[in-house]
């Protein structure tokens, strides 16, 4: 990006999306006085980070994963990435700003698109070097993001059967024992053992601890 007249290169427009107020505030006073940073508008709710972006056209937005009622960071990360470009400019690129490092949390907000994952105990100057990087389309992760993602990818995935995977699915809907046995025409001690062995295999002792382990190994179709 430059400034043609100037013969320098443009600031990169930054759009602020975070429900907190003080958040946003202390994070709008901190980019302002970042060199070539410039902050095209701020966003407190999913939707109105999608108006936004939509009418100012930023370069990255600075997005939070919990934004309270309404679309998630995840769904309004998903929007922001696949939208049709307008003129000859893209999509913006999303760099994630949060405190949840999860596993599922960053499986969600690469998968919706997101360009970066940064930690919101990141230095100023990390969350500087991350946005220019965003900017370029080129990947920022914060140190112990990056750490879990490739922990993750050389992570061997559980080996289950397909009648497992069958009762894995049925959960992940909702069902309980008995609709499961139902659903896939077998006994309710049946569904049980399979679960027992599911919960192995996983390392996990719950249902909604499986149905999330199976959605970041993405065992679930």
């Amino acid at each position: 990006m430059t400034d043609p007249a100037a013969g320098a290169p443009a600031p990169v427009r930054i759009l602020v999306c975070d429900d907190h107020v003080v958040v946003r505030a202390g994070l709008l006073a901190l980019l302002d006085s970042a060199p070539g940073i410039e902050v095209a508008g701020e966003a407190g709710t999913g939707e109105e980070a999608l108006a936004l972006a939509a009418r100012l056209k930023p370069d990255v937005v600075l997005m939070d994963l919990q934004l309270g009622e309404g679309i998630d960071g995840v769904e309004t990360t998903r929007r922001l990435t696949s939208a049709p470009a307008a003129g000859s400019g893209g999509p913006p690129h999303v760099l994630v700003l949060t405190t949840y490092d999860t596993d599922a949390d960053i499986t969600r907000a690469i998968e919706a698109g997101a360009t970066g994952y940064l930690l919101k105990a990141e230095r100023p100057e990390e969350l500087f070097a991350a946005i220019h990087a965003a900017a370029q389309g080129r990947t920022a992760l914060s140190g112990p993001v990056a750490s879990r993602v490739m922990a993750n990818m050389r992570r061997p995935r559980p080996s289950l059967t397909d009648r497992e995977r069958d009762i894995l699915a049925q959960l992940a809907t909702g069902l309980g024992n008995r609709e499961i046995a139902r659903a896939l025409f077998i006994s309710e001690a049946t569904v049980k053992t399979h679960l027992r062995r599911i919960y192995d295999k996983l390392g996990v002792e719950t249902r909604a601890g499986a149905v999330a382990v199976a959605k970041e190994q993405r065992l679930l179709p």
